[in-house]
């Protein structure tokens, strides 16, 4: 079984060997790859059923591997990605997700923007000005047509573009907003003032995430939405919104009659709305603290105008979620979820790159390799658990958390049969600490039980350290979570045995201005992979004492999601 594994590995990235590898980063060739991976995948069925350091490394390392070419969706190196996942659940013992096997189809459209026959430009009171791609603009669009052009639209700042009833906001009131171009500003009000009665204070909440501003704006009707670009609140800086946002987007392929959207959405850089702001008399400070402000209404940038064109290449594409069982021995129907995204960013599109490849070794192989590790544990045990434990990869996360909303929306379970959920996302080998982070802190059930395994160990939970960033909502656990479906983001914490947390604050901060979202994310053997070790360690103790149990958690009262989850298991 063994030496057919290894050459069928060599026989999947054997079809890149004869590629030129022009822009790869390494000095390894595409052949050379190929052999490497075999070496890595020798290492991978060598590993034992306890998680160990040893045993990650080489699935860190392969996933993120130049050879996977960045793991995009419907590439070839997401293809490869998401077979040899398919490959390490059947060898481990996993059953496959569904009859027909370990994959889920997710039908994506890529929509490529082609910069060089697209444009934004403003139209105002001191003449016209063009804005650079990607330098002071990057955009794009969900309409899914070749050809898009808007012109003469009136502008119109709508502070933080939220419409939130249980807040008593409505930054579109009093104006009909079609055919308008929106320009919004990144976070909340709350963060914006510090108040901790203004939403939800300084931690993000869902109307402060880019998703829900350009959803909002294409359902008041808009031509173009435009969220203005500032590092403190968006959490990174604008090196990630190119990165993030050019090249090839996917969406998924909704079919007719799917939610409005904006001919065009976009972030602008601070300096050009500043200067933009100026152009039609206002002050963009001014108005930034009008906005944080009840009761504020849309302000027009008089006398200005919009005009817009994008030139899109569309391709209906198809990803794959990637899933495996352990059969529960005595409710097997009621399940425990593990979840992680396998994709990342792919290639850079510029041929020029001297690294192409955005390996995306900490965002996610860590935590692909982290449920395989987890699933290898329990497939392993001597006898199944009471419930059944479903590990799912996910696709296109990168994207917009699209495999995990095509599963939410398709589940190949009940989503009333998922007792909990447990998601992994980007681990950081910054070596042991002496706490847990519990990303949207004070929101279910299962912290207590994470306590529970948790404090024996020496570890305490902490909160987010950064509510204002919105991580609760960037990861894949909220499109169950948002469905009623208890769902837990836990990670290593920054208070590091050796060095403090001043040390882990350091590390992290330092991985978010340099690697994060860009080619330097790539694996090192240098890490320490001891602090994984912990918390994977953690995380299977309590999935494995939830699926050996007959208990139920669910989110505290008070908590938005509380309701759905009542009505799920009571049947409504």
């Amino acid at each position: 079984m063994r030496s057919q594994s290894i050459l069928a590995v060599v026989g999947l990235f054997a079809l890149t060997a004869c590629g030129s590898d022009e822009g790869m980063s390494g000095d390894a060739s595409r052949g050379e790859g190929a052999a490497t991976i075999a070496s890595l995948q020798t290492a991978v069925e060598a590993s034992s059923p306890a998680i160990r350091a040893e045993d990650l490394a080489p699935r860190i390392e392969l996933l993120a591997h130049d050879d996977m070419e960045g793991r995009a969706p419907s590439t070839p190196g997401g293809q490869r990605a998401s077979q040899w996942l398919a490959d390490e659940m059947a060898r481990i013992g996993l059953e496959p997700m569904t009859p027909d096997g370990y994959f889920q189809s997710v039908p994506l459209i890529e929509a490529t923007l082609d910069p060089a026959a697209s444009g934004l430009a403003f139209t105002g009171p001191t003449g016209e000005a063009a804005l650079s791609y990607p330098d002071q603009t990057v955009f794009w669009t969900k309409q899914m047509e070749p050809e898009l052009s808007f012109e003469a639209s009136e502008v119109v700042f709508v502070g933080y573009g939220a419409v939130a009833p249980e807040y008593g906001w409505d930054d579109y009131a009093g104006i009909d907003m079609t055919g308008k171009t929106v320009v919004m500003l990144v976070n909340d009000p709350g963060y914006a003032t510090q108040d901790p009665e203004l939403f939800n204070g300084r931690a993000m909440t869902y109307y402060g995430r880019w998703t829900y501003k350009f959803e909002e704006a294409g359902r008041q009707g808009v031509a173009a939405a435009l969220v203005v670009h500032e590092t403190e609140p968006a959490s990174y800086g604008w090196g990630t919104v190119e990165s993030s946002w050019s090249g090839p987007q996917y969406d998924l392929d909704r079919g007719e009659g799917g939610d409005p959207r904006a001919m065009l959405e976009g972030w602008i850089t601070l300096e050009m709305a500043v200067a933009l702001f100026e152009a039609a008399g206002l002050d963009f400070e001014a108005m930034k603290t009008a906005a944080a402000t009840p009761g504020f209404t849309p302000v027009p940038l008089e006398g200005t105008t919009a005009t817009g064109s994008l030139a899109t290449s569309i391709d209906r594409r198809e990803s794959r979620n990637v899933g495996g069982v352990v059969r529960g021995s005595e409710r097997p129907d009621e399940y425990v979820l593990y979840t992680a995204h396998w994709d990342h960013l792919g290639m850079d599109p510029d041929p020029e790159a001297e690294d192409r490849v955005f390996n995306g070794a900490v965002d996610n192989a860590t935590g692909t390799a982290g449920i395989l590790e987890i699933a290898e544990a329990i497939a392993a045990r001597g006898v199944a658990p009471a419930r059944s434990v479903l590990f799912l990869a996910v696709t296109a996360e990168e994207s917009g958390l699209l495999g995990s909303e095509y599963f939410a929306v398709n589940p190949t379970v009940p989503l009333a049969d998922i007792v909990a959920g447990l998601n992994i996302d980007a681990i950081l080998p910054s070596g042991p600490t002496r706490d847990l982070v519990v990303v949207g802190y004070g929101a279910s059930e299962l912290e207590d039980a994470l306590a529970a395994v948790a404090e024996p160990r020496g570890k305490r939970l902490t909160p987010d350290p950064s509510p204002e960033a919105g991580y609760f909502y960037r990861s894949d656990h909220i499109s169950l979570a948002k469905r009623g479906v208890p769902m837990l983001y836990a990670d290593a914490g920054a208070d590091l045995v050796e060095g403090g947390v001043e040390a882990g604050a350091a590390f992290e901060d330092d991985y978010r201005a340099t690697r994060y979202h860009a080619v330097g994310d790539e694996y090192d053997p240098s890490w320490n992979l001891e602090g994984m070790v912990e918390v994977l360690d953690i995380l299977l103790e309590l999935g494995e004492g939830i699926a050996d149990s007959d208990t139920w958690p669910n989110w505290y009262e008070g908590n938005e999601f509380r309701a759905l989850r009542d009505a799920m298991r009571a049947g409504g």
